[in-house]
């Protein structure tokens, strides 16, 4: 099969996806797990390869003073000839008026199979998971303040994806779906306790979201269009990326019961825009810009991104 490079790109990762690119896809990261990745290609002249790896560059305005970035890690691995295995691995660093903070995120991985092979088309399909690396409950340096969720390097939640893709030379084409296994996460930031005094900053957006408390994150579904215009060794690409969250989340009352967040589901739609440029066979570099276009009605744990820009180098072995 030559089929391996196509499985070769970009990170959400935003998302994830962080679901890319607004709420659910850069922080959950799904929307660039396997099969429904951007800006994969379809080129059956290229062999297969044994092992890749991606180094990236990621950025995000979140809705306050935040700037979320993370240095990216992914390797590709190909087993038995019929299957592509994905980990990625990022570093986050948050900066704002909180302070900062830094750490491993959220590890991806990811296994996928070419479903179906054709001159004009493949179809992919993926099965992977998210694994946290902390409980979502990590302090501002030297005080016992919990940062809010969208300061925090991982969701503190086990997640199960799932996903396919059609590639033809003009078009990519993917859907997801993210369920949250253990749906919990431990985070307690709270704005009105005295732990947060010292602190002399508007608190506005974050107590209005500030119901994300041992936070239930509900189920994710997305899909990506993604337009290729391609020549020999530059790609343009232009696309939409929707995710729906179609159950609500869910957080702890005064009572210390789980309710059901009203606004918490619906569509969070942002446009894409990508440039690939290979050097040679071995590697490339890929740039992508995404722009939230519309979120949904209430997010309680702020993790909404305003935009994002990701830069990545590709090696293949």
């Amino acid at each position: 099969m030559y089929i391996y490079r196509k499985l070769i790109s970009l990170l959400i990762a935003l998302s994830l996806s962080y679901g890319l690119y607004s709420q659910g896809c850069s922080d959950a990261g799904f929307c660039t797990m396997g099969a429904m990745k951007p800006s994969q290609e379809f080129n059956k002249n290229i062999p297969i390869k044994l092992r890749s790896v991606t180094v990236g560059f990621y950025e995000g305005q979140s809705n306050t003073s935040a700037i979320i970035r993370a240095g990216i890690l992914d390797f590709g691995f190909s087993i038995g000839g019929q299957y592509d295995l994905q980990v990625k691995v990022p570093y986050m660093y948050i900066d704002g008026n909180f302070g900062s903070n830094s750490g491993i995120g959220d590890i991806s991985l990811s296994l996928t199979k070419n479903l179906i092979t054709k001159p004009e088309f493949d179809i992919l399909g993926t099965l992977g998971a998210k694994i946290p690396t902390n409980r979502s409950n990590i302090t501002v340096p030297g005080r016992d303040a919990v940062f809010p969720m969208y300061y925090q390097t991982s969701l503190g939640t086990y997640d199960m994806v799932a996903g396919a893709s059609f590639i033809n030379k003009k078009w990519l084409i993917s859907v997801g779906y993210q369920q949250p296994l253990i749906h919990q996460n431990e985070n307690t930031f709270d704005a009105s306790v005295d732990s947060w005094s010292w602190y002399e900053g508007g608190m506005s957006y974050v107590r209005e979201h500030d119901v994300g408390r041992n936070l239930r994150r509900g189920t994710d579904v997305m899909m990506r269009f993604e337009r290729n215009f391609r020549m020999s060794r530059l790609t343009f690409n232009v696309g939409l990326l929707p995710i729906y969250r179609i159950t609500k989340d869910q957080a702890l009352n005064e009572d210390n019961e789980y309710e059901k967040l009203e606004g918490t589901t619906g569509l969070a739609l942002s446009a894409l825009f990508g440039l690939n440029y290979k050097f040679n066979v071995f590697s490339g570099l890929n740039l992508i810009y995404g722009q939230r276009i519309t979120d949904r009605e209430f997010n309680p744990d702020g993790l909404t991104r305003k935009h994002v820009i990701s830069l990545n180098y590709t090696y293949n072995f």
